[in-house]
């Protein structure tokens, strides 16, 4: 046998014999990381016992503003949102035909896009090799709404009645030209994969309203019984580097809400609380061995977990609605899965205090036959955002609740495909688009930005979606630039090295 230093009880050697007790080899398997980490067990300690009873190691000021983890120090400053539901449209939904109301194009049907407009930037795959970039104005209607005056598409007609409450930015821009790396930067501030989502941050900076939820649920819509569309992957909800304790917690539609929520047949309420327990215990003794924080993430969960067997089924239980509220949503409120039904659970999710709620649906990718397709998307989500508005409105929960509306990019006023009166299909465009916002200190009513008589180019007060997040953030009241993460060996935030606050947008 080899002789060993006492530096060996951390570091495995080398051994001429295989025989070793099973206890000393555990010990051996231990990083380098680990013996080191073993000099800072004493704050993962207490980190550890802050999990039992965070009002023992929070002081007053801390204790009342992050009743549920989050940072020291935040927020940055006061706060005029308390928690987000973002509504997102993954695929563009086309600015052209709902926000960006483009009479002049009606002169411009089947000519070509100007040289002079385009000036050489970059476009799709699915469009380069047309030989002509023929335009395709809107085929639908716009009119005033409001007192504010805004032009609205027919097609959104529930969201046309409220825009005094909302600000809408039409000049919302990206580099990403296709839909992962798109969807993937607006939500993490990043084209590239491995970065926290923009709930992880929240959830990570602010921590939870409520101890018996999630600070961060996503939910899925169905078109016509199925997702479709676009891929969406974990990651876009994922915590990246940080804890996995701050990733998005996805509801299902159909059976428990979250796999394995139910206690298994045999299994009662008491062996279960009997059974995390005894795992706690084993958890913990393993921490004070390793000093993995992941160790403290997974006892966090286990106990969110049991308290969630209570929590969300009565979260996704609306019998309790009034039929009045049911009606507001529209027919599709009492089917799960539905953007409807996501609406309300929304709002539901508000109440509960759930910090950052983010409702998907798919199937805006419309490269043909656009208008009929636009037309079923529209009707699927416009009376239930406008219902979610006033519903919120009503209970008192809009003034501090931040709405946002949109997709990762716009539609371009060229066709992609065969061109009619009637038909034609619209491709990716980057270069400007719309969302909305309302609520939690937003202006309503108001227009903010300007596009190019092609709604191709931003020709005032441009936003990139880093300045959108940083907007979002400073309703929050966080300092984009100071909700940073080291993470080997640089400072990662969720806008990044850029991002400014919309000013123009705020009351």
């Amino acid at each position: 046998m080899v002789t060993t230093s006492p530096v060996s009880w951390y570091f495995p050697v080398a051994r001429k014999d295989s025989s070793m007790h099973p206890i000393r080899e555990t010990e051996l398997l231990e990083t380098r990381r680990h013996f080191f980490s073993r000099t800072s067990t004493g704050i993962g300690s207490a980190a550890l016992a802050s999990l039992v009873n965070p009002q023992l190691f929070a002081n007053k000021t801390t204790a009342s503003i992050n009743p549920a983890g989050g940072l020291p120090g935040l927020p940055h400053s006061a706060a005029r949102a308390k928690r987000v539901i973002y509504l997102f449209m993954s695929g563009a939904p086309s600015q052209l035909d709902m926000w960006d109301y483009k009479p002049e194009m009606n002169n411009w049907f089947d000519r070509d896009l100007p040289d002079s407009v385009r000036n050489g930037q970059r476009i799709t795959t699915m469009t380069s090799g047309q030989e002509r970039f023929p335009i395709a104005p809107s085929t639908f209607r716009f009119r005033r709404h409001g007192a504010c005056g805004m032009q609205v598409s027919e097609l959104l007609p529930y969201t046309g009645k409220m825009v005094d409450d909302l600000a809408v930015i039409k000049t919302i821009h990206t580099e990403a030209i296709n839909h992962d790396p798109a969807i993937t930067y607006i939500q993490t501030g990043s084209q590239l994969p491995g970065r926290p989502s923009t709930g992880a941050w929240f959830s990570y900076g602010l921590g939870s309203l409520n101890q018996n939820l999630p600070a961060f649920i996503v939910l899925h819509s169905t078109v016509n019984g199925s997702f479709g569309g676009q891929a969406l992957y974990s990651r876009l909800w994922g915590s990246g580097f940080l804890s996995t304790r701050h990733q998005g917690v996805s509801l299902r539609s159909t059976g428990d809400p979250v796999l394995y929520l139910s206690n298994p047949d045999g299994m009662s309420t008491t062996m279960r609380r009997r059974m995390l327990d005894e795992l706690a215990l084993l958890n913990a003794q393993r921490f004070n061995e390793v000093g993995d924080p992941e160790i403290q993430s997974r006892i966090a969960q286990y106990e969110m977990a049991y308290r969630m067997q209570t929590s969300v089924p009565e979260l996704t239980q609306i019998s309790d609605e009034s039929r009045q509220t049911l009606e507001m949503y529209g027919p599709d409120v009492s089917t799960p899965g539905t953007f409807a039904a996501n609406c309300l659970l929304a709002r539901r999710m508000a109440e509960r205090g759930v910090r950052f709620t983010q409702i998907f649906i798919r199937q805006w990718d419309q490269h043909s036959n656009l208008p009929k397709d636009i037309r079923r998307q529209c009707r699927i989500i416009d009376q239930p955002c406008y219902a979610l508005v006033q519903d919120l409105k009503q209970r008192g929960l809009l003034e501090d609740t931040l709405v946002i509306w949109g997709g990762e990019f716009g539609r371009t006023i060229y066709c992609q495909g065969g061109l009619s009166k009637k038909n034609y299909g619209r491709d990716h465009h980057p270069r400007c688009y719309t969302k909305w916002m309302t609520g939690a200190g937003i202006k309503g009513g108001t227009e903010y930005g300007k596009t190019d008589d092609f709604s191709y180019n931003v020709v005032e007060n441009p936003v990139h979606i880093h300045d959108l997040n940083a907007t979002i953030l400073q309703q929050l009241g966080i300092d984009h630039e100071r909700l940073t993460y080291r993470h080997q060996g640089r400072d990662f935030r969720l806008t990044d090295v850029h991002g400014n606050v919309v000013r123009g947008i705020l009351a």
